[in-house]
């Protein structure tokens, strides 16, 4: 057989078998968006607006606006060029998202490697091997009868295992669903890293004006307690009332070390956020007045928010996997086709091997059925329906959890908004009390004791001011984070949007 026969042989067979084929097992469909029309029992559009106490600027609202997209790097809503640096610093340098990565390249290269199966495999022999042939018990192979000789053989080898009933194709297809998994893995790492460098910011934030208001009012008690000794001293105070009031000082200042001690906790958590070291933390904290509230947050259809979210994404792949690996498991029980061919020549001398007249070929196929095996493929199949049935329900559950983090995302948002509302009342009332006092102080007509105790109140309002204030922006990142955090806006994944391309 020539070349060119051999080859048009092997076309032949291979052609043959690939018309032949066909794909068993269930087909993937998408699961449908849940009907849902909103993600809460009433519809919420807005925060409750918070006046101005001076009435120099709008009250303070926050908006819900239905279907607006988010930006790919949402955190520049807050408009604190000191929080878009550390967000970035992260993306770049934290290991977790090096570790995503290269996972999302180990499953692009497993898809690839598990495509090659659908091909045949070609290999090349060459070989020489040196004989001796027992002289007394055969006759030698030569024709000179010399039991010594020289055996070179060179040849190319094909085998195929067609994809008859579509088991390979069917493997391929779970492969690529798992490398999609890997893909929108790194984009929960990236969100999640983002959303946890964002509210870590706001913590330390609101943990440092916390514990300068505190040192203040530690400060007042102080005051106090001295006030009080001197009264007590003059007789007009008890020694009862000098015990209260230092026990009022040791309480507040008993509030200060744990403030402390959850700022540091903080700054060593942006350390390892931003792939440092503790002892490399930055000293620098974003402080809540360089920071802005976005007046809009974007509301997407619950019919989008199973496209943004990642987590979700990530759940259907892994759905699509499980399906195709049903249809591997169906077909296993299958009978599998192999075919074998190869065309080489054989001679005594290297010269030899490239002559005609030495040439050699072969062409063969098999056909193997199962026919005992203990259940084995059996319960591989019955297995892979459970697996799909688990992948199902897992599914189901990470879709409601993700309008659950947007439903609770939006009540943290409605009820901040009451909080900081009454806070800043609060407030207000409590600093036109003081600059009362202040004034009244000034005039002769109240005592030291009772300013330090204005001054008092006002502080402990504007605590409570500063954390509620913290509350809005950290449940703002929430909410921005529930909803998928804009990734598909990237330049890179808008491309892949419109040529349909990612990992497929």
């Amino acid at each position: 057989m020539t070349m060119a026969t051999f080859l048009r042989a092997t076309g032949c067979a291979l052609l043959a078998s690939g018309l032949a084929a066909c794909t068993v097992g269930p087909d993937f469909e998408r699961p449908a968006a849940p009907a849902a029309k909103g993600y809460t029992a009433e519809p919420l559009s807005q925060t409750a607006p918070i006046p101005d106490p001076a009435g120099q600027r709008p009250a303070d609202v926050q908006r819900f606006v239905a279907g607006m997209d988010i930006p790919s790097q949402w955190w520049t809503l807050f408009q604190s060029p000191a929080l878009n640096h550390l967000v970035e610093e992260a993306l770049a340098a934290n290991p977790t998202v090096e570790s995503a990565k290269a996972a999302l390249k180990q499953s692009k290269e497993s898809y690839s490697a598990q495509w090659a199966a659908l091909l045949p495999t070609i290999a090349g022999e060459l070989s020489g091997v040196r004989n001796k042939n027992p002289s007394g018990a055969i006759s030698s192979p030569t024709s000179n009868n010399d039991p010594y000789y020289s055996l070179y053989t060179t040849q190319l080898s094909l085998t195929y295992a067609p994809d008859v009933f579509g088991g390979t194709r069917r493997a391929v297809e779970s492969t690529l669903a798992q490398a999609e998994t890997s893909r929108y893995q790194l984009e929960a790492v990236y969100l999640t890293l983002a959303s946890n460098v964002v509210v870590t910011a706001i913590t330390e934030a609101s943990l440092a004006q916390q514990i300068d208001t505190t040192r203040r009012l530690v400060a007042l008690q102080h005051d106090l307690t001295v006030k009080v000794d001197a009264q007590r001293q003059l007789g007009t105070a008890s020694q009862l009332d000098l015990l209260t009031q230092q026990a009022a000082e040791a309480a507040i200042a008993q509030t200060l070390p744990p403030l402390e001690k959850q700022l540091a906790q903080a700054k060593d958590s942006m350390a390892t956020l931003l792939g440092r070291l503790p002892a490399d933390a930055p000293q620098a904290v974003v402080r809540l007045d360089e920071m802005t509230l976005p007046d809009s947050l974007p509301l997407s259809l619950p019919s989008q928010l199973v496209e943004q979210r990642p987590d979700i994404r990530q759940a259907e792949e892994t759905l699509h996997a499980a399906t195709a690996q049903v249809g591997v498991a169906i077909a296993g029980m299958l009978p599998q086709v192999s075919l074998t061919a190869n065309l080489g020549s054989e001679g005594l001398k290297s010269d030899q091997l490239f002559k005609s007249t030495f040439g050699l070929w072969g062409l063969g196929t098999n056909v193997t059925q199962t026919i005992f095996d203990g259940g084995a493929l059996l319960h591989k199949r019955r297995a892979a329906d459970a697996a799909l049935e688990q992948a199902a329900a897992q599914y189901r559950s990470t879709v409601i959890l993700a309008f659950q983090n947007v439903a609770d995302s939006l009540r943290a948002l409605q009820w901040d908004a009451e909080s900081q509302k009454a806070a800043q009342a609060s407030a207000a009332a409590a600093r036109t009390a003081y600059d009362l006092a202040r004034r009244q102080r000034d005039l002769g007509t109240i005592s030291e004791v009772t300013l330090l105790n204005a001054e008092q109140t006002y502080q402990q309002a504007e605590l409570a001011l500063v954390q509620s204030r913290a509350n809005r922006y950290s449940d703002s990142a929430g909410l921005l984070q529930a909803l998928g955090g804009g990734w598909w806006n990237r330049p890179q994944e808008a491309e892949d949007a419109r040529s349909g391309s990612s990992t497929r």
